[in-house]
């Protein structure tokens, strides 16, 4: 349940771009990545500052949301909606956006903000506000489509070794079963996972049902962004959880989900739902229909990073997901602090008020490529 909070006068906001380099290319069925773009939203009242961050990419491949949508629908829908009206709750703000069709990650970086402001307002942690209750986060890290196979397998050994505990690995037809064989045979043990970014369609039936013999955790959305009738035909026929991720955009899409039986797994990612308050309520329904959940990663810089594990406190995140260390993508991030995988495989849980982190303002001026005022 989410925490009530004090009500909060939004007196401005700014939108930043920062282009932050990846420590190495990550590719995906979509294509490669080399640095990480990402559009940052800054509110301003009560005496503070609160940040957000938008997981839309510079393409539209994993959504039809790109940087560029989300700049104009912030500027000049979301943000308007909420500046210099009467103080109010983060609800509240909320539902001023709401007549706003789709635009669900600009939607949810603007909540992002608001929610950061919010709890430094009120000396509360983005966790407590969202109702967490752990303090550390197993960690496990996805891998892009490789060269080859043996850079794959010197890549997860090296992340083992770091203490990650789980290992999750891009793959499209074609890469994938000799993929899977190879790393089972490497670590037969080790918690593994495909994720297949829509890549398959029902004609690659037989192909997917091979999967079950490595014993997956599960394949995540191996069928059609929008899909969720194949996706439960699928289920039907294999015995490797299907976890959604573009499929379900909503409580609705969920409930559908759940009335098909299109999958076993959830992965949450704020962005994609519209915020982190609809992705405590998808949290609660998939906790009620026995449904594991974890929280899915965007290549996020380590403001989006600490809000990730904020939602992954929450009691129903019981698989570890993709909420990797900072360096796992960045040599150099935006926080004073950046997050370090421990020992045992976890990042903490932010503490402080709002994201719980501060952001080195050198740093983010370095890497900002864009700064405009909302009035």
């Amino acid at each position: 349940m989410i925490a009530e909070l004090p009500p909060v006068r939004l007196e401005g906001a700014r939108l930043r771009v920062v282009a932050l380099p990846l420590v190495s290319p990550f590719t995906t069925s979509f294509g490669t990545q080399t640095r990480r773009e990402a559009v940052l939203v800054e509110v301003f009242g009560e005496g503070m500052r609160g940040f957000g961050e938008c997981a839309a990419g510079v393409e539209p491949g994993y959504s039809y949301e790109t940087r560029e949508t989300s700049l104009e629908a912030l500027r000049r829908y979301i943000l308007p909606a909420v500046l210099g009206t009467d103080p109010s709750t983060p609800t509240q703000l909320a539902a001023r956006w709401s007549w706003v069709r789709g635009h669900n990650m600009a939607k949810a970086a603007a909540e992002m903000a608001i929610l950061d402001l919010a709890g430094k307002a009120a000396g509360m942690s983005l966790a407590t506000i969202l109702g967490g209750t752990k303090e550390e986060i197993p960690s496990g890290v996805s891998i892009g489509i490789q060269p080859s196979l043996p850079a794959t397998l010197t890549m997860i050994e090296g992340y083992l070794a770091e203490g990650y505990r789980r290992i999750k690995l891009k793959c499209k037809p074609g890469y994938d079963l000799e993929l899977a064989a190879e790393v089972r045979r490497a670590f037969p043990s080790t918690p593994l996972m495909l994720d297949a970014n829509s890549a398959y369609s029902l004609s690659d039936l037989e192909r997917l049902r091979q999967l079950d013999s490595f014993d997956l955790m599960m394949i995540e959305q191996p069928l059609a962004h929008d899909d969720l009738v194949d996706h439960a035909a699928l289920q039907s026929q294999m015995e490797t959880p299907i976890c959604l991720d573009e499929s379900v955009e909503s409580m609705a899409d969920l409930r559908a989900a759940f009335r098909l039986g299109s999958g076993r797994i959830l992965n949450i990612k704020a962005g994609r739902v519209a915020g982190l308050m609809p992705a405590v309520a998808i949290h609660d329904a998939c906790l009620s229909q026995g449904w594991p959940v974890w929280c899915g990663g965007m290549l996020e810089t380590g403001i989006g990073r600490a809000a990730n594990l904020a939602l992954a406190s929450l009691p129903g995140f019981t698989l570890p997901g993709d909420t990797s260390a900072s360096d796992r993508y960045y040599r150099q991030d935006i926080l004073e602090t950046p997050f370090r995988l421990s020992p045992q495989g976890t990042l903490p849980v932010p503490q402080g008020p709002g994201l719980g982190v501060v952001v080195d303002e050198a740093a983010l001026d370095r890497a900002s490529v864009h700064l405009e005022v909302i009035s």
